[in-house]
């Protein structure tokens, strides 16, 4: 008997970074805006008018605040994430048309299952090597169904340079955050030292996503199946220029033959 798709992802090992699973993880990053992300959503599903019946993924789920509007329009969604928390929480939106798994997205995650996967807010680009990138754009693809489509919600780095802010402190419920960013040939690096009053000493963490830009992507993209279609440069989906905030990318799985 052939596996259903939670089947599928529900047997694979998984597994979650410290960071991205950590209490103060969540706390700094509480204020993200869920008006932003019920927005995107819309536009995303007025740009691509899929059907009732549509499968979609949300990869890189986070706690689910794409996913639940993408449910809320009467699609049926799977969101997948590396963070127990982050899945833990995001279950509280579970209905029928909508569920969530723990998953480490450089391992498979299904075979011609979906017809749209959507990977949103920079889910993407945090891997140490080439290969884990391009092995997450070969699973993008044969989960994708022939002529399925990807949309891809990275970063503009050149824009992201221009403005970045090197040194930034906050408080947070009572415990302070310091965040330090800076770039190198290949990565944009944010490290984060958080001094919490119960520690003895401060927790420091770091993250660092790939300078990954439209060509790039388009080379990924032709190296798997998968053909780059469309740009946009913000969450409205206004054309790309330069002094875009996002690189979004739209692409589809070319059909076997």
């Amino acid at each position: 008997m052939k596996a259903t798709i939670e089947e599928i992802i529900g047997s694979r090992k998984n597994w979650f970074k410290d960071w991205f699973n950590s209490e103060f993880y969540h706390r700094l990053y509480a204020h993200r805006n869920e008006e932003e992300a019920a927005s995107f959503v819309k536009a995303v599903l007025f740009e691509l008018q899929p059907s009732p019946q549509s499968n979609i993924l949300d990869l890189g789920c986070g706690n689910g605040r794409h996913a639940k509007h993408l449910a809320a329009n009467g699609h049926r969604v799977i969101g997948l994430d590396l963070a127990f928390s982050s899945i833990r929480y995001a279950r509280r939106w579970q209905n029928d048309k909508l569920r969530f798994f723990r998953h480490d997205m450089r391992e498979p995650f299904g075979n011609s299952c979906f017809d749209y996967v959507f990977n949103f807010f920079t889910s993407f680009g945090y891997f140490d090597t080439d290969l884990e990138n391009e092995q997450v754009i070969n699973n993008i693809s044969h989960s994708l169904k022939n002529n399925g489509w990807l949309i891809m919600d990275y970063l503009n780095v050149s824009q992201a340079e221009r403005h970045l802010l090197p040194y930034e402190e906050r408080q947070i419920d009572g415990i302070t955050y310091r965040l330090k960013r800076w770039t190198d040939s290949k990565y944009v690096h944010k490290s984060i030292e958080v001094d919490n009053v119960r520690a003895v000493e401060p927790f420091r963490f770091t993250e660092k996503v790939r300078k990954f830009c439209t060509g790039d992507f388009n080379a990924m993209f032709e190296r798997h199946g998968l053909k780059l279609c469309q740009v946009y440069g913000d969450y409205a989906l206004s054309e790309y220029v330069q002094e875009s905030p996002r690189l979004i990318l739209l692409a589809q799985k070319r059909s076997a033959g």
